[in-house]
């Protein structure tokens, strides 16, 4: 416990932790007077397991019940409190010393981003083949699994869902008749909404098999099977051209060193007087790795681009951007929805699984929010065009369209009942 007392005494000066380790030691930090999140480790090497790597090794003994938050706190606070302390400190307090193993988590992370087609593919399946019947539990109702556009931190996340919808189309400047290519295109909401505001044809391409069977089935049950496709297929393998791409939470999978073979084919599917739109988590910074602990158990191969390194690969493969819109803290308010409602679905999600698994996404949860609350993690929508005259010469036509797309269909409403059905 030493090392992990010795990490804690220098991280915790606001609030009040209190750390129990398996032989009932009692340790304490921070403000005594303050109201105290209690952390209980249940066996003799989690304390070591955690203080040797932070960030990998809370995660782990979250998961595997070796490192318990007690009553009337959960994962989430104890993971804001210590990242707000981190935040105050630079996250220094949480890096690992070891010159040696920062090296190899640097070549291990570039490693894992070597995307190859079949790789690829496995990467997907790995995250995205939970089955439906998991994302319905905690995603809004029409399984929107990309940041919603919170106007107002107080809508509900089906209202900041269809608000993101909006918002994207408005940026797309849309007609009927339209081909539109959505890469990674989920379960389909996004294709079915673009059909359903404009009558344009749609073809969703994504290497999840349950995504694309399901996408297809509510295409068949809307009756607009004949205009909305979804095809089980790479976007390297896509032909033919079409007047708008769409690419909403996808990126964040091609990985670093593929970025201009990603752009380069994009640019090749689009006509020469269409817009892409580019929908993507980034980092404020360039960093050359990723997080451990996320490519390990959640998103292999995934990696989170600057803007600096997005409108490089651009710009070298005939791209004009159009358009960059930065946004903050919506996914941070996204995160906290998905959180509370898988919370309230657990027995659910741990009958389709089990507790570790249940925990592992409890904390990857939070472990996201917090990224967005205190890190350096945000989400990009960059515009690209082929030709400059494609766009209006101001953003105006964005919050028009957008507004009048509000207005012409309003969000369902989810009940906190549907947790106990």
């Amino acid at each position: 416990m030493w090392l992990l007392d010795k990490l804690l005494k220098h991280l915790v000066k606001h609030g009040r932790l209190v750390v129990i380790d398996h032989d009932g030691r009692t340790y304490e930090y921070g403000d005594a007077a303050a109201d105290p999140i209690t952390v209980r480790l249940t066996d003799k090497g989690a304390a070591l397991h955690i203080a040797k790597d932070p960030r990998m090794g809370a995660g782990e003994a979250y998961m595997d019940g070796r490192m318990v938050v007690e009553p009337p706190h959960d994962i989430r606070d104890m993971v804001l409190f210590l990242m707000e302390q981190a935040r105050r400190d630079e996250g220094k307090a949480l890096q690992p010393k070891n010159p040696v193993r920062r090296a190899l988590g640097k070549v291990a992370s570039q490693l894992d981003q070597l995307n190859s087609r079949t790789r690829a593919s496995k990467n997907v399946v790995h995250h995205y083949g939970l089955t439906r019947q998991f994302y319905e539990l905690f995603l809004d109702e029409d399984r929107q699994y990309t940041m919603a556009y919170f106007r107002d931190p107080a809508n509900t996340l089906e209202q900041a869902q269809l608000d993101k919808k909006a918002l994207i189309a408005a940026k797309l400047r849309l007609q009927p008749g339209m081909r539109v290519l959505d890469i990674g295109c989920g379960w389909g909401g996004l294709g079915l909404y673009l059909n359903r505001m404009y009558g344009c044809e749609v073809l969703g391409v994504s290497l999840a098999p349950d995504q694309v069977k399901f996408a297809n089935e509510r295409a068949e049950a809307a009756g607009v099977a004949d205009k909305v496709k979804f095809e089980l297929i790479d976007y390297r393998d896509v032909p033919g051209q079409f007047d708008r791409i769409t690419s909403i939470g996808m990126l964040e999978h091609v990985g670093r060193t593929r970025y201009g073979e990603y752009f380069d084919k994009t640019f090749d599917l689009l006509a020469n007087d269409g817009i892409m739109l580019t929908h993507t988590i980034g980092r404020t910074r360039t960093s050359l790795t990723t997080d451990k602990w996320n490519r390990t158990y959640i998103f292999p191969g995934h990696y989170l681009p600057s803007i600096s390194q997005l409108s490089y690969a651009i710009e070298e493969t005939g791209w004009e951007i159009g358009d960059i819109e930065i946004m903050r803290y919506h996914y941070a308010h996204t995160l906290k929805d998905w959180y509370d409602r898988a919370c309230q679905h657990r027995a659910e999600i741990v009958d389709l699984f089990d507790e570790r698994l249940f925990r592992m996404w409890q904390f990857y949860l939070v472990g996201a929010e917090q990224g967005f609350r205190h890190g350096k993690m945000v989400n990009f929508q960059i515009q690209s065009v082929k030709q400059r005259s494609a766009l209006p010469m101001t953003r105006d036509y964005m919050v028009e369209e957008a507004e009048r797309l509000r207005a012409k269909e309003q969000a369902p409403v989810w009940h906190l009942a549907q947790a106990a059905e």
